[in-house]
């Protein structure tokens, strides 16, 4: 994840009228510039807001250069100078270049504390903005050791530790700025929800995604957060989610409504996913298909919906004519003791060359073998497997 800021926002964090500056009150005391400096240090200005923004750069600059190492006054006035180059650059989109000229001025001695530690933060941010990830978050991490910082400045050094791959450290701002109770927007909710899941704080992570959505969210929305949900293991959840998708209207299409089957199927909630699934085919909303077929049937012997699932295993055994649907009838219906149509299904899958289904049958007729209690064995074995 990469951290950018418009020039438009770091003028307006960077660039001040030059009589402010000057006018600050200092810790120490500024020393005094001569007459023609201020003169022409106002006159950068003027056209630097006019727009003449590569004259000002070279005449700052060229200036800054020509009073290096002179009285503490030069010095005073050259970290003013640098200032103005800065933000001359900052105007001219060369983020980098500006933070290296405010680097310069805030380095000169008689600039008082409080005015480099603005200029430590300016840089920062113009460091970010350049691509010079780890030495901005150096700077400001220095300074919000210092002071509160805002929300904006949360935000922005938990986006650029995510940048650097530093989750735990980028957590632990998110947290800061969520903790100011603002309302977070799509973008900042982004970012806390995949600061939050490289951290292996996958809660949090899903319970923002959670709080983010309402009728209007979109489709994709809905989907990441059940996606979240499941990888973290919370099926219930995901189908939770996607059932709300669902009412909502926001998931609409028949691979959503079969998504939604098999998430009501992984979380627990097999007759959801077994209604969902018949409506779906009663109203040709989904291909009427063997395959649907076997997965409503599997997911009403899922529910333990007896009636239900007999039929629907039925209904798969008739339709493909498979050895193992005829079996898995068979066992079911001897297991919840409809008798004659395991007998039926079992002959079946005999017929079909299904050894084991002769095995069953036998349990049909217990006085044959002389063990009448193989048939309740059997079929607590049957009820245990089904649950």
């Amino acid at each position: 994840m990469t951290v950018h800021r418009s020039v438009a926002a770091l003028l307006s964090c960077l660039a001040m009228p030059l009589c402010l500056a000057m006018a600050a009150p200092p810790v120490v005391a500024a020393p005094a510039l001569p007459g023609d400096i201020i003169a022409d240090l106002a006159a950068q200005q003027r056209r630097l807001e006019a727009g003449d923004v590569e004259a000002v750069s070279a005449r700052t600059q060229a200036q800054a250069e020509r009073l290096a190492g002179g009285n503490a006054a030069d010095r005073w006035a050259r970290a003013l100078y640098l200032q103005l180059a800065a933000n001359a650059a900052v105007r001219a989109g060369r983020p980098a270049a500006a933070a290296e000229l405010l680097r310069q001025a805030r380095d000169s001695d008689v600039v008082d504390a409080e005015r480099r530690d603005r200029w430590l933060r300016e840089e920062a941010g113009l460091r970010l903005a350049a691509g010079d990830t780890a030495r901005g978050v150096a700077l400001l991490d220095d300074w919000l050791a210092r002071h509160a910082g805002t929300p904006r400045d949360h935000w922005q050094m938990a986006r650029a530790l995510a940048a650097l791959e530093r989750w735990a450290a980028a957590a632990r701002w998110v947290e800061r700025a969520l903790g100011t109770g603002d309302t977070l927007d799509e973008t900042q909710r982004a970012l806390a929800v995949a600061v939050y899941q490289r951290a292996g704080q996958g809660g949090r992570a899903l319970a923002l995604l959670g709080d983010g959505l309402d009728a209007d969210s979109d489709a994709e929305a809905w989907r990441r957060a059940a996606g979240l949900a499941q990888r973290l293991g919370a099926h219930g959840q995901a189908a939770a989610l996607w059932e709300a998708g669902w009412r909502l209207g926001a998931l609409s299409g028949r691979d959503d409504r079969l998504t939604l089957v098999r998430l009501h199927l992984a979380g627990g909630t097999p007759a959801r996913a077994a209604e969902h699934l018949a409506a779906a085919l009663d109203e040709a909303a989904v291909a009427d298909t063997l395959e649907h077929r076997r997965l409503l049937a599997n997911a009403w012997e899922r529910a333990r919906h007896r009636e239900r699932a007999l039929e629907a295993w039925q209904d798969v055994a008739e339709r493909s004519d498979d050895a193992d649907d005829w079996l898995r009838l068979g066992q079911l219906a001897l297991g919840w003791g409809r008798d004659e149509l395991a007998r039926q299904a079992l002959g079946e899958a005999a017929a079909r060359g299904v050894e084991e289904a002769k095995s069953w049958l036998s349990v049909l007729e217990p006085a044959a073998d002389g063990h009448p209690e193989g048939r309740k064995e059997m079929g607590q074995e049957l009820t245990q497997s089904n649950s």
